[in-house]
């Protein structure tokens, strides 16, 4: 039990530079309207496309879970080898651009369950991106997934929310989910995110108890980009993270 509190305690003091910084619903809303969009990448993503083959594990038609979408092409990547692909996104700019941008038709509904939510679903492609806050949705309005791609999510919400967080993608888990989550090491005191910095110690205690955690990938992220933010070093780990078997 102290083991469990020093490691705790730990986390706690690693966090601590970012533990209360807020980015509020509307200014992400503010970056799409205004393009500051440096997260949206152009090119499906190295970190997925390396990794595919052991998020599928042979399974072919795999429902796909997108935390926090924007408009990422990996979404049309997948659902062009037959997947399946449900998004959350808060901006309707960011879904509406993901549609126009791959030249697909879309329908636009309401969520009843869901008040002022709207879900616009591809004509063409069996991709469904629900515009509301990712807090508001669940496994009854969207079922249980196969799969999950977390590229720009857990490192994007709020640090306080991330045990909500973690408690609503487990539920989106189906017993034989894969979920690949691509977080960020950095000095938090250098920079005040986002991305936040999450330390492989707190994936391990947000989803440890529930889940097995697997590390596929640690590698050297720093650009120049982020130089320009303060960084002096920036390490990109990707984590395959699956129920554990009852």
């Amino acid at each position: 039990m102290q083991a469990v509190c020093r490691a705790q305690a730990n986390i706690t003091s690693m966090l601590a530079p970012q533990a209360n910084r807020v980015m509020e619903l509307g200014e992400w809303e503010e970056r799409w309207q205004d393009k500051r969009i440096g997260f949206h990448q152009p090119e499906v993503h190295k970190m997925l496309e390396s990794n595919i083959d052991k998020v599928l594990a042979s399974r072919t038609g795999v429902r796909f879970f997108f935390p926090l979408c924007g408009k990422a092409v990996d979404m049309k990547w997948l659902a062009d080898q037959g997947h399946s692909v449900v998004g959350v996104e808060i901006s309707e700019m960011a879904v509406k651009q993901f549609f126009e941008e791959n030249n697909m038709t879309y329908s636009e509904e309401p969520v009843p369950a869901i008040p002022g939510a709207k879900v616009y679903k591809s004509s063409e492609k069996n991709i469904s991106l629900y515009q509301c806050d990712l807090y508001s949705f669940s496994s009854s309005i969207g079922g249980q997934f196969g799969a999950i791609w977390d590229r720009g999510s857990l490192v994007a919400i709020n640090p306080k929310d991330r045990e909500k967080y973690a408690a609503l993608i487990i539920s989106l888990m189906a017993k034989d989910c894969r979920y690949l989550l691509d977080t960020l090491l950095y000095n938090p005191e250098l920079y005040p995110g986002p991305p936040f910095f999450v330390p492989d110690e707190q994936v391990q205690s947000l989803f440890g108890k529930s889940c097995d955690i697997e590390q596929l990938q640690s590698v050297d992220a720093l650009t120049d980009r982020h130089r320009g933010w303060g960084l002096d070093f920036l390490t990109e780990n990707v984590h395959l993270i699956t129920p554990k078997s009852v």
